[in-house]
């Protein structure tokens, strides 16, 4: 492995002194937060639904970002409890039943996965396991379950036939362990059980009552056949494919998202929202490529207000193409996104003097015009090319316009912010006075302490993984002398720079008593090859996916650092393993 030494002193930065003390706040907080919400046995203390308002998937968002948190270098408690609620979410929602909705009789999770629904709430539930593998790769019922609900997608359940490996789909909205719903949906289907609403729960989309609750789902019924939203299922292959580097994972995914990918090209270059039974587009709605429950037509009324609200969600569906970058290195995937984003804005209007921009489509065209243009997916595809077309789509402000140049000050800033949220999240989780059976499953979420943005951009260089998407990063780093995963005690890192040849990465051991050494690691699968290392003076050739950086007392350097993107398949395993 390629070594680099560091001696030269680095009087502490700000930025390096907040991260270190933010990543110790948030463990701290999580712990707190823990010991009010969860029980011995890991469970979340609140009344057990099944529904969209509050489901089993909003039970387990309660820890969204702890894997990441602890992946990052917070203490090992953090990972400790994520896994423990983990494990009591499982076997909470086993054996939490339906009344009255019918395929969650006999428990809403079976196999240890929801029995069937969307992957808006699908992905949600997902969103802390999928990242275990960033800190716990070894654990063996971690591979167990990956390969388990991977194999729900690609027909190896007999009790789960989801795909159609002839016509290449997922063969409804509604799919999970027992399998695909293929029928209406009903609104007791997606709302859950009757409840007592009034008094004493506060649901958070606004419901006042239990009524209110079925009507907001009133017009939800038509999920048969396939729709974007279930690209989201490819990080299932993905996480097995990481983990395994067994190749069917990744061929399956590859198949199901170039199936995707060619119904697009032949749509105009617009992804459509109902793919029928039969394979063709808009199958299932009368030919109308735009169908569907949460597809481009989808605009459904409040009961609240009577209003009409816009619900599609085909944006989910750009996790699959970059799951599908992710297993292959090939950038072809980023072109589906970028030239639908460039199909939508095409059909711009101007009125009075004002260019408008749709974002919505239905039985008379194109509808929902606003002054934004349509974006959904503009910052993935930025990052994903580098290319300065996609940069343009962008706000130069934040941490982009940082990257670019602009605001020498935003790390601080970012992390100060972060700071004050998690003092927010703290302070209103005290004052918190519901109590388990006034409780529902999405009420503790607001005060998850993990807060951890600014920490991957500024890190890692990296997105914050929403969804269920996998963690996309310029580098990760790894604690040889303890073996985990995160910067070790005491060091801080910032990437500076972002280009397609390299990054910019300064790196700062905070101890003025011990040396530190951290491997540096191309994104956070080792999917980025180092090709070249710059710092101290040295120029060092590279030709692997990592590095060590031995860290001198009190010292620190800014490293150029060129890479190969995409050019390794993805893998968990640590690099000393390798």
């Amino acid at each position: 492995m390629t070594a680099l030494t560091v001696k030269t002193p680095m009087p502490p930065p700000e930025w390096a002194l907040l991260e270190r003390a933010l990543l110790a706040a948030q463990a701290r907080a999580c712990k707190e937060y823990f010991d009010r919400y969860f029980d011995e046995r890991g469970y979340l203390l609140c009344v057990p639904r099944w529904g969209g308002d509050d489901g089993p998937d909003d039970a387990i968002e309660s820890l969204t970002d702890w894997p990441v948190l602890h992946a990052l270098g917070a203490g090992n408690d953090i990972l400790r409890l994520y896994k423990k609620g983990w494990e009591g979410h499982l076997s909470q929602y086993t054996e939490a039943r339906t009344v009255e909705v019918p395929f969650a009789r006999d428990g809403m999770y079976y196999k240890e996965f929801p029995v069937m629904f969307d992957w808006v709430h699908n992905g949600e539930g997902l969103v802390v396991f999928h990242l275990q593998g960033l800190s716990d790769p070894y654990d063996r019922l971690f591979e167990m379950r990956v390969r388990r609900f991977a194999g729900f997608y690609m027909n190896e359940d007999p009790q789960a036939p989801n795909y159609d490996p002839e016509r290449k789909i997922i063969r409804s909205l509604f799919n999970g362990s027992r399998g695909p719903l293929l029928r209406k949906a009903t609104a007791l289907d997606w709302t859950g059980d009757p409840i007592e609403v009034e008094g004493r729960f506060n649901p958070r989309h606004g419901e006042r009552n239990y009524q209110e609750m079925l009507a907001h789902f009133e017009e939800y019924t038509d999920i048969v056949g396939d729709h974007p939203q279930n690209l989201v299922a490819t990080g299932l292959a993905l996480n097995a494919y990481t983990l395994t580097g067994e190749t069917r994972y990744r061929d399956w995914l590859t198949e199901y998202v170039d199936a995707w990918a060619e119904r697009t090209r032949q749509n105009g270059g617009i992804i459509p929202s109902n793919i029928g039974l039969d394979g063709t587009v808009g199958g299932e709605c009368g030919g109308r490529w735009y169908g569907g429950t949460y597809g481009w037509g989808f605009s459904v009324t409040v009961p609240q207000t009577g209003e009409k609200a816009n619900r599609n969600t085909i944006y989910l569906g750009l996790s699959g193409f970059g799951n599908a970058l992710l297993a292959t290195g090939d950038r072809r995937y980023v072109d589906v996104w970028r030239n639908m984003i460039n199909a939508v804005n095409a059909n711009a209007k101007t009125v009075n003097g004002q260019t408008l921009y749709p974002h919505m489509f239905g039985d008379e065209g194109w509808y929902d015009y606003t002054p934004q243009p349509f974006s959904h997916g503009a910052l993935e595809v930025y990052y994903w090319s580098l290319g300065p077309e996609d940069l343009k789509r962008l706000p130069l402000n934040g941490w982009v316009g940082y990257l670019q140049g602009q605001n020498p000050d935003y790390p601080a800033q970012a992390l100060r912010r972060d700071f004050e949220a998690v003092r927010q999240r703290v302070d209103a989780m005290r004052q918190d006075a519901t109590t388990p059976d006034t409780r529902l499953s999405d009420d503790p979420m607001v005060y998850n302490p993990a807060a951890v943005r600014a920490l991957v951009e500024l890190m890692l260089g990296g997105l914050h993984p929403r969804h269920a998407q996998p963690l996309h990063c310029q580098a990760r780093y790894f604690d040889p002398e303890n073996r985990r995963a995160g910067v070790p005690e005491d060091v801080a890192a910032l990437v500076e720079k972002i280009t397609p040849e390299g990054i910019e990465l300064t790196l700062v051991n905070l101890d003025p008593v011990e040396a530190r050494t951290v491997a540096v690691q191309g994104g956070a699968y080792g999917e980025h090859q180092w090709t070249g290392i710059e710092a101290e003076g040295q120029r060092l050739s590279a030709g692997e996916p990592f590095f060590n950086v031995r860290l001198a007392p009190g010292a620190g350097s800014r490293l150029t650092l060129s890479m190969n993107r995409y050019a390794n398949p993805p893998t968990f395993i640590f690099p000393w393993d390798r």
